[in-house]
Formats: C-alpha cells, sequence, structure tokens
C-alpha cells in the first residue's frame, strides 16, 4: 500500500513545481529548460557575458556569398565639385600661429564638406530648367502666349494674365525675393500688393500723388513708395509706417537684401543709403551727374550701378565719395542697365540705338547689338535671358554674351507702352507693367528650377518668415564691407605689413621682434601665477634692449654733431641766429 501510494503521488501534479515554458527570444529549445539561466534571487540582475567573440563569428553574409565591390561612398565628378565651390582655399600650410592654423583647417573641412553634400544631394534636385522649342523651320519668336498657356498645363497656364488697369498707369512693378508676391505702382498714384500665384490681394490704396517707383524691403511685409515729394514706407496692408524727408525726390529704389539696405537716386543728383533695420541714414553722396533716372545693382558684390545722360555708367560704394569705376558706354544717355546674378556681366542701352554687353570684371565690351528703336528697359533672368523693351514690344533673348544673337527667342506686344519689366524669381515668368495695366508673360526657361528653402522658400508661413527674418538680422552684412572685389576682404596686405614693421624698427632703433622675450622660470607652490609671471617679465623687459637703446642714442647725437661740424664756406645766413 505504501509502494502504491508513493507511486500515485509521483503521478500527480501536487507537490510540484510548475517551470513556465521558454519564450522564442530565450535560447534552446522551448520545452525544455535545460538551457534556461538559474533564476537568481528577487530582485537581483542577471550577470551578463562579457567574453567577446572572434570577429566574423556573428557576422551576416550576404546571400550570394560574394564581397560588395563597390566599397565606401560613390566618387563625385570633379565638374560637380567646380559647381558648388564658392571661392579659393586659403593656404593652411602657410600660417604659423597655431590657433589660426586649427581655425582654418576647422573652416576649410567645413567647406568641403558643404561642397561635396551639394554635390551629392543634386541628384535629388528632379527639376530641369524648361525650353521653349518650336517645330521645323518655325521660329520661337514667332509662337503667341495664348498659344503656349494652351499647350502647357493648368497651373501653369494660369500664368500667363493681363491686368487692365487703364486709369492709373503706366505702371512700375517689383517681385518679392522668393518670387511669390507682387508689387504695383502706378504712376498716377495707384499701388497695390497681391499674392500672385493665388491671385489674392492683400492690399490697395491711392496715395493721392505721382509715384517714381515701389520696392520690397526685406520680406512681403513692407514695401517703399517713391512719391513725388518723400519717400514712404507701407506695410502690406496698406498702413503707412514711415515717412522719410531726408529722402526727396526719389526716382529710383533698389534694396540690398544681405545689408538691409535701401539705395535711392534722386532728381536732384544724390544717391542715399537707408539702414531699413535701424531706420537710419547710412551716407548720402552728391553724384554732380545731374538726374539720376537710371539705376540697377549688382547682386554678386551690392555695387550700385547708375546711368548719366553723359553716356558713361558709374559704379558707386556707400563707403567713398567717388565713384569707384567710371566706364563711357553710349554716345548718347543711358537709358537701362542690367547686371547678372554672378557680377559678371553687364547689359546696356541708350539712345544711341545701341545694346551692349560688358565683362565688368575685365571692363570691356564684348558683344554690340544695334536694335531698329533701342531698348528702354532690361532685365536679366536667373538663367541668363535678357528681356529688351522698346515702345509696346517685349522681346527676349539667349545668350547674349557667349555668342552673337541674331533674332530674338520670344516675343510679345502689350497694349501700351512699356514702363517698368522684371521677371519672377524661380518662375518662367516676365512681369510687364505698361500704360494700360500689367502682362504675366511665360518665358520657358528663365527661371530656377530648384531653391532653397532655407534662403528664399515660396511657401513658408508666417512663422518660418519670423524665424527667417531674426536669423537675416543676426547675419546682416555691415555696409563698410561693400566694395568691387568681396573676395579680397579676407586676404592680408603682406607689403604693408612689413612696410609698418620697418617703420616700428625705425622709431624704435631696434628689431622688437628680433629676439625671443623673456621666459620666467616656472616655480611650485603657487609662485607661477599669472600674476607673478607678468611681474617677473616687467622687471627685466628693459634690460633686453638696454644696450641697443644706447647704441640708437650714440648714434643719433653723433649724427647731430657731425651735422653742427660744417665748413664756413657753407653756412647760411641763418646760422647767426643759432646759439
Amino acid at each position: 500500500m505504501a509502494a502504491s501510494g508513493e507511486t500515485a503521488a509521483q503521478g500527480s501534479h501536487v507537490g510540484k513545481k510548475k517551470t513556465a515554458p521558454k519564450r522564442y527570444w530565450e535560447g534552446g529549445d522551448s520545452g525544455s529548460g535545460g538551457g534556461a539561466p538559474a533564476p537568481g534571487p528577487r530582485g537581483s540582475k542577471p550577470k551578463r557575458n562579457r567574453t567577446r567573440q572572434p570577429a566574423g563569428a556573428g557576422e551576416k553574409q550576404a546571400l550570394s556569398g560574394r564581397e560588395d565591390p563597390f566599397l565606401g561612398p560613390a566618387p563625385i565628378p570633379k565638374e560637380r565639385l567646380q559647381q558648388f565651390q564658392r571661392g579659393e582655399r586659403n593656404d593652411v600650410a602657410s600660417v604659423s600661429r597655431a590657433r589660426l592654423k586649427h581655425t582654418l583647417a576647422v573652416a576649410e573641412s567645413s567647406s568641403e564638406l558643404a561642397v561635396r553634400q551639394a554635390a551629392r544631394c543634386h541628384l535629388l534636385l528632379q527639376e530641369d530648367a524648361g525650353f521653349l522649342e518650336g517645330d521645323e523651320g518655325e521660329d520661337t519668336c514667332i509662337i503667341a502666349q495664348e498659344d503656349i498657356a494652351e499647350a502647357v498645363d493648368i497651373t501653369s497656364g494660369s500664368k500667363y494674365f493681363n491686368l487692365s488697369l487703364t486709369q492709373f498707369g503706366p505702371y512700375r512693378l517689383d517681385y518679392t525675393s522668393n518670387g511669390r508676391h507682387l508689387l504695383l505702382g502706378g504712376r498716377r498714384g495707384h499701388v497695390a500688393c497681391l499674392d500672385w500665384h493665388t491671385k489674392q490681394l492683400l492690399c490697395e490704396m491711392s496715395v493721392m500723388e505721382t509715384v517714381n517707383d515701389v520696392k520690397w524691403l526685406h520680406s512681403e511685409a513692407m514695401f517703399a513708395v517713391a512719391q513725388k515729394k518723400w519717400l514712404y514706407v507701407y506695410d502690406s496692408q496698406g498702413v503707412e509706417l514711415h515717412c522719410i524727408k531726408k529722402f526727396n525726390d526719389v526716382l529710383r529704389l533698389q534694396f540690398l537684401p544681405y545689408h538691409f539696405l535701401l539705395a535711392t537716386a534722386s532728381a536732384t543728383g544724390f544717391l542715399q543709403y537707408l539702414d531699413v533695420s535701424i531706420g537710419k541714414e547710412i551716407a548720402a553722396i552728391n553724384t554732380k551727374q545731374g538726374r539720376l533716372d537710371v539705376m540697377t545693382q549688382n547682386p554678386y558684390n551690392a555695387v550700385v550701378h547708375l546711368g548719366h545722360p553723359t553716356g558713361t555708367v558709374t559704379l558707386w560704394s556707400p563707403n567713398q565719395r567717388e565713384p569707384l569705376v567710371k566706364m563711357l558706354c553710349h554716345r548718347g544717355a543711358v537709358r537701362s542697365i542690367a547686371v547678372d546674378r554672378t557680377g559678371t556681366y553687364m547689359v546696356t542701352s541708350g539712345l544711341d540705338r545701341k545694346l551692349k554687353v560688358y565683362d565688368i570684371r575685365a571692363f570691356a565690351p564684348l558683344q554690340s547689338y544695334a536694335l531698329p528703336a533701342g531698348a528702354s528697359f532690361l532685365s536679366l533672368s536667373q538663367r541668363g535671358l535678357l528681356c529688351a523693351c522698346a515702345g509696346d514690344t517685349v522681346q527676349v533673348y539667349q545668350d547674349v554674351s557667349s555668342t552673337p544673337v541674331q533674332k530674338p527667342y520670344m516675343a510679345h506686344r502689350v497694349r501700351g507702352s512699356v514702363w517698368g519689366a522684371q521677371f519672377c524669381p524661380f518662375e518662367d515668368v516676365l512681369g510687364v507693367g505698361h500704360a494700360e495695366g500689367f502682362t504675366s508673360m511665360i518665358v520657358p526657361g528663365a527661371g530656377e528650377p530648384n531653391f532653397d528653402a532655407l534662403e528664399v522658400n515660396p511657401y513658408r508661413s508666417v512663422k518660418q518668415r519670423q524665424e527667417w527674418e531674426v536669423k537675416a538680422l543676426l547675419e546682416k552684412i555691415q555696409p563698410e564691407l561693400i566694395g568691387l572685389e568681396p573676395a579680397k576682404l579676407g586676404e592680408l596686405d603682406q607689403a604693408s605689413i612689413a612696410q609698418r614693421h620697418q617703420e616700428r624698427v625705425q622709431r624704435l632703433g631696434f628689431d622688437p621682434l628680433a629676439r625671443e622675450k623673456f621666459k620666467p622660470r616656472k616655480k611650485t607652490k603657487g609662485r607661477s601665477s599669472a600674476g607673478n609671471m607678468e611681474k617677473r617679465k616687467r622687471k627685466v623687459a628693459h634690460e633686453d634692449q638696454r644696450e641697443l637703446i644706447q647704441q640708437t642714442v650714440e648714434a643719433r647725437a653723433r649724427e647731430k654733431e657731425e651735422a653742427k661740424e660744417v665748413s664756413p664756406g657753407q653756412r647760411s645766413a641763418l646760422d647767426r641766429f643759432k646759439k
């Protein structure tokens, strides 16, 4: 009976402890407990096995069993790297100072990394510049805007439109830097700004006096209007913010976005600069060239170009009272000037009916074209297309700087005489203001297809615009840095440094850099603090140059004695007054 009871107890579940089955993340068989670690006391952590396996023990191999033949990052073509290069590299090896050398090395490595990343990310820019191609034997200049609008998609076709504004024309216009908003200013006082993508009107008003020019400021929140007597600043709702009476009889406006400067050209011959971030006049220059009604800026170096009735073009900086460069471009008065965004080429037109292309780097003419009626307004696009307006005709040319052009790329006739024209940034659109209102033309291949959202973002929100405005103010460039060659700012004038050193040697009578400075010995027990070291240096500072100073004093005394010992025949009449 006892044996049978023991057998029954062994076969039953009474008195047995249940063992939990293994999970799939625990090694070994799920049903057996041989591979499970022994449970420790409650609350204690299991010890980890810190023994390392050989290098190739746990590595995964490819399914095919072959190694990757393309190890490391893909190579970048040199042409692509040169496309994103900005200036020349600094010669870090020639720098002697360790701290400056380290700073330059870090800056160069960061710049090289940025160039490589931009070159690699170029593959992600899938947008290409458009173009207009006619049928076999057909000139593209005879294709009408209506035909282009019907052939393209609905979104692109909506970019061709006309605003009939017959009461207050002719009109001048200006686009924002991101190409989203449009500002119109009628000669008879009508001012309006709108989001031309959605055709939403932001504000519209009549200033009840003559409007000579309009210009957006750093963002679409404010714009400036050159009215008959003074300069006014309004916000996007049409509220007057400022009336600047120091700027009177203004005819043309240009805004320098990286310097926050508003440059104005007046009928009295004055070129004035206004810092819109602090509301202060930076410079007022009397050009002494008469009425200034032709003005543009060089986007590369922020130098202002002015055209004069004498046929000359002058380049100005707020740091000098005289022009940086004065060029004789035409035999008659200059009517319009345009500069490309790289700062390489300048296009001018004059009353002599000539259209000339200049290389600003050499100040030499490259091409000269004779137009039947001359060009009253010029504008260059981001892709190098040139718009030339004469009367009520608008003509667009391709590659006017590299090859001689025989015929225009596109042509269009508006309803009235043209008073202003400008290409829209990042869009294949040309805005034309004329006597009958405003016309938006489609020009394939005019705009840059890809934009930098950190620099200019057409789709930014109000919060993004505010953040960008704060960063732009912090990175504002001072007007003292405006010059013909911005790259010269980072270079050193070695001749001037050597000349100043030589003058210092002559003034002191010894070379302070010839001998090494006294280095006090380091002492223990806190006696080598910075203050004690400087005190010990000052005690012996005069002893190093004492002998040289004495020699210099003796030499100067010897020169004076030699000067006094002059023969009697060489004495002058004034020597009797000397003691």
